[in-house]
């Protein structure tokens, strides 16, 4: 018997870390050759370890969350015979990084909070303790028969009384019928993707200042258009949502504003205009906000568009995201659809330097020539990076979006 140590190797790309974000093993477990054994990730991609020898895990070294770095020790497993040199050399990988997977994470159980228990006392016997104390627990509405008291027979002082306050002991005397009090405290540790999105959001609004951009929009049109659209389409069609009309718009402005399309090297001090439109379409997977990319908008139809943000929000969900379908973006969309509410204030995806983000579509009445009618209305939200973008151009592409969207006909009339 022997014992292998298989290390963290290096994983490409310059890397020399990588998080531990899950355990596919346990100190005991019998494992076979190519078994997997942990997931870490970098900052590009998750990729699976598997173990190159067969044998019984006796230590495993790290915790969920460790950034370990390359070299580390990772698992010891004990083997029959010699581990032999070709074992050692398959400790790495054969190739680059699988593409981005989620992984699922057990959660912690929840952790109890204590309290003081209440002071033993005969029933009806009243609790000892000062008139000025009685006349704050009256006020507090406490009942005194459950503070605990340090005094001489149980007196009840008034720092007795604050430290039952402190802890959170107050409490009604009996519970409201079908009511039930809840303890406890939760604690999840931010690892893995949720910790990658947290320093991302956090770095993009310390880097960039962001202002915002509200405007209503009127898409009783629009909406009538998807809607037959949707009723007369081929079988093999998708269906559409309103998103694709959002790209067909935004493609068709961002020429006119090309410092909206842009990326911003701010530790070089580079704006980078680009002239193709790779939409990032924002969206929401069991473990977070992932942000796959929507390659050449300006290049797709409507029909085109939208099979293809199905395609890529399913492998965004499904952790199937290749890198390259995950970077690169040159603006970002994002919808809450039905949830969007009144307005949002998206944060920017850096480096972009723009986000646009529509809200939920309600009916509400509006003047319209002389007369209150209903139309079905919606808010565009957007952020902007002020370094890159000034107010006034800002608001001239939003209302140049909104014009386009109120008179859907005109999305599809090119402009000499």
């Amino acid at each position: 018997m022997s014992q292998f140590i298989f290390r963290l190797p290096d994983v490409g790309e310059g890397t020399t870390e990588a998080e531990i974000v899950a355990w596919h093993v346990a100190v005991g477990d019998v494992v076979e050759e190519d078994q997997p054994l942990a997931d870490v990730m970098t900052d590009k991609a998750t990729v699976e370890m598997t173990t190159p020898v067969s044998g019984i895990i006796v230590a495993l070294h790290g915790e969920l969350g460790e950034m370990a770095p390359v070299g580390q020790a990772l698992a010891t497993i004990e083997v029959e015979g010699d581990v032999t040199e070709a074992a050692a050399a398959r400790t790495a990988p054969a190739s680059a990084p699988e593409p981005v997977r989620t992984v699922a994470r057990p959660e912690p159980a929840p952790v109890a909070t204590a309290k003081p228990a209440p002071a033993a006392r005969a029933e009806g016997h009243r609790p000892l303790t000062s008139p000025a104390v009685r006349r704050r627990a009256d006020e507090l509405r406490v009942d005194l028969a459950t503070v605990p008291g340090t005094g001489p027979a149980g007196r009840i002082g008034q720092d007795d009384l604050s430290r039952f306050l402190q802890v959170g002991a107050r409490a009604p005397a009996a519970p409201a019928a079908g009511l039930v009090r809840r303890e406890g405290v939760e604690e999840i540790k931010v690892i893995g993707l949720r910790r990658k999105i947290a320093e991302k959001m956090q770095d993009t609004k310390r880097r960039i200042p962001h202002f915002a951009y509200v405007e209503e929009v009127d898409v009783t049109e629009l909406e009538d258009l998807r809607v037959h659209l949707n009723a007369t389409k081929a079988p093999d069609q998708p269906r559409l949502t309103l998103l694709p009309f959002f790209v067909r718009a935004l493609t068709r402005i961002l020429p006119r504003y090309p410092q909206i399309n842009a990326r911003f090297d701010d530790d070089a001090g580079v704006i980078h205009r680009h002239a193709a439109v790779h939409l990032g379409i924002a969206t929401q997977t069991p473990n977070g906000l992932i942000v796959p990319v929507l390659r050449h908008a300006e290049a797709r139809d409507l029909w085109d568009c939208a099979a293809e943000i199905a395609r890529l929000a399913d492998a965004a969900r499904s952790g199937k995201a290749t890198m390259e379908e995950l970077s690169g973006s040159t603006i970002t969309l994002t919808s809450l659809g039905p949830l969007g509410g009144v307005t949002t204030t998206p944060i920017i995806n850096h480096p972009e330097v723009a986000i646009i983000g529509p809200n939920k579509m309600v009916e509400r009445p509006v003047v319209r020539y002389g007369q209150i009618v209903v139309r079905r209305m919606m808010n565009l939200s957007s952020s902007f990076d002020h370094r890159v973008v000034d107010g006034y151009d800002a608001a001239e592409f939003v209302q140049a979006v909104k014009a386009l969207l109120e008179h859907p006909a005109t999305l599809f009339i090119e402009r000499p």
